[in-house]
């Protein structure tokens, strides 16, 4: 894959259902991982949820932003980040650029797209003043693992623990 030929650019509309393939092919794979708590969501609802701009929360449209990588008009990738400040009034008061979403199509992983999506996000987030990137991933994750800790420098923070009610 010729990575001069990839593009990153902010989502529109009409990136809704391309999206919505590669974030598809994302739950499916975390549905494996933990099917107790993933699923795959239908297609339908998921690129009307990109397509009518509802994958953000509405009073912080701002503060959001959604890119994708493309090469020759097809999607390949694609990230989900939004400005945050934590809730505790023990942490300093930081802006954050939390990545919510981040998912490469399975035929263009291991070219460097998440690499180059997440600089992206990150870049933005410094631009509109973040001081800190923040994303979780799945324990189970290695691929996930390997790739945030090993080639894009992220450390672990804290620790998110959960229990069957």
């Amino acid at each position: 894959m010729d990575q001069s030929l990839i593009s990153v650019r902010s989502s529109v509309s009409g990136d809704a259902v391309a999206i919505a393939r590669i974030f598809l092919e994302s739950a499916e794979y975390h549905a494996r991982l933990d099917p107790e708590r993933y699923s795959a969501p239908a297609l339908g609802t998921i690129s009307a949820r990109y397509r009518e701009g509802r994958h953000h929360p509405p009073q912080a449209s701002a503060e959001c932003i959604t890119l994708v990588a493309e090469q020759k008009g097809e999607i390949l990738g694609f990230i989900d980040a939004r400005l945050e400040r934590s809730p505790d009034p023990m942490h300093r008061e930081l802006v954050y650029c939390q990545i919510l979403e981040i998912a490469v199509s399975k035929g263009a992983q291991r070219h460097g797209i998440g690499g180059r999506l997440l600089r992206a996000a990150e870049d933005w987030g410094r631009g509109q003043g973040a001081e800190f990137a923040l994303l979780e991933y799945h324990a189970a994750n290695n691929h996930a693992r390997e790739f945030y800790h090993r080639r894009m420098g992220y450390d672990v923070a804290s620790i998110t623990a959960i229990r069957r009610l």
